[in-house]
């Protein structure tokens, strides 16, 4: 239970949560191997698919916690625990990346031997190339390690200490960390997702990957923020009204979601160049076109259309439902983007979609838990948080 004096989080239900998950987790790898040597290409196919949704709730729990940072708000004190263990797990997601590196000529063209004889592999050949390649990725992964190792040791000493100033070197982190941050998840989705087919290239690529990772990140700290909600003492300030500004935010990222996606659209619509438009050809006809309707509809339409209630919003397990939406929609657009590189006849489910998506998941989640718990709920340290139960207190 939670202890009231230092208000740290031990709840018997975490140990069920975290052996539940790392039994999927192992399981859900154990049963992906006899895919890795059966059939290489769809495993790692599927291991991309599952890593990169999976990865997106630590790096975009980063962004809103350095966010949460700059502008401060009642809201990221209910979440604030929750995303800080989010990105603690990225060692964690950089060991699990180390198999993506193995297998790289089963899922990028340029990494093949035979590269050498396309023209376009050989004019981008100075990006896309498995040493810069692996350096680069090097370089992603101790951007957002060493981010979140100065976020979380200042917050646990601020929790120690009591210092006030390191609520001033937190906010000073978090300007220039969120720009590196950008530039970082830009260049990684160029990387691992784009250069799948480096013949089509986009400039807002890279913002729609950073809007997905941050809504299925804040979608996931709502599911987490109200499990904690009815336990002390975070049930002080998880009133009605953080949930609201929670759902006002969900509400923010579903509409920059779709804008971004509606403009790359649109820009690559107008201009009519069939080196860009083939990109949504393979996507636009068949049963991929149904999935993007499906993505249309429940990833932006119906969450839009229930975020715009303020009853909902303040109404944790009605929020919570859809924010379990968006976490499982945020997958599917994972799979519209990722998968037509390979499949661009028609979506087909692999068997290793499931089970490594379940073993990466498992892992994650079971890490996610174990750094959440024992851990204090709440910043009591943090001056700003006197100011926040003040204004709670009516609400």
């Amino acid at each position: 239970m939670s202890n009231a004096n230092n208000g740290d989080l031990r709840l018997p239900q975490f140990d069920r949560l975290r052996r539940g998950t790392l039994f999927a987790g192992i399981m859900g790898l154990a049963v992906s191997v006899p895919g890795l040597l059966r059939a290489p290409d769809q495993f790692y196919r599927s291991y991309l698919l599952a890593f990169v949704f999976w990865i997106g709730i630590p790096v975009g729990s980063m962004a809103i916690l350095m966010l949460h940072h700059l502008t401060g708000g009642g809201w990221g004190f209910v979440i604030r625990r929750a995303l800080e263990a989010a990105t603690r797990t990225l060692w964690l997601m950089a060991l699990l990346y180390i198999p993506l590196l193995l297998g790289m000529s089963h899922l990028y063209g340029w990494a093949q031997p035979q590269a050498a004889a396309n023209p376009v592999y050989q004019q981008k050949h100075f990006y896309l190339n498995t040493p810069f390649f692996i350096a680069r990725s090097v370089i992603y992964f101790a951007l957002w390690i060493g981010l979140a190792w100065l976020l979380n040791r200042w917050s646990f000493e601020q929790d120690r200490t009591g210092d006030a100033r390191l609520s001033k070197k937190l906010e000073g982190l978090s300007g220039p960390g969120l720009i590196l941050w950008g530039l970082a998840v830009t260049f990684s989705s160029v990387d691992w997702i784009m250069s799948l087919e480096p013949h089509w290239f986009s400039t807002i690529y890279g913002m729609i990957i950073m809007v997905a990772m941050v809504l299925s990140a804040l979608a996931f700290s709502v599911l987490v923020a109200r499990n904690l909600s009815f336990h002390e003492p975070i049930s002080q300030i998880a009133t009605p009204m953080r949930f609201n500004d929670l759902g006002n935010l969900l509400l923010t990222f579903v509409m920059l979601w779709a804008y971004l996606s509606f403009s790359q659209f649109l820009i690559i619509w107008s201009g009519n160049i069939p080196e860009e438009t083939s990109w949504y050809m393979s996507r636009g006809r068949g049963s991929w076109a149904a999935l993007a309707i499906v993505l249309i509809i429940f990833h932006f339409a119906i969450p839009f259309v229930l975020l715009l209630s303020r009853d909902l919003k303040r109404a944790p397990k009605a929020l919570s439902r859809v924010a379990g939406l968006l976490v499982a929609l945020t997958l599917v657009d994972m799979f519209w983007l990722i998968v037509p590189a390979f499949e661009p006849d028609g979506p087909r489910v692999h068997w290793t979609n499931l089970s490594l998506t379940a073993g990466i998941g498992g892992l994650w989640l079971w890490e996610f838990f174990r750094q959440l718990d024992g851990k204090p709920v709440l910043p009591l340290q943090d001056p700003q948080l006197a100011e926040v139960l003040e204004n709670t207190e009516g609400h």
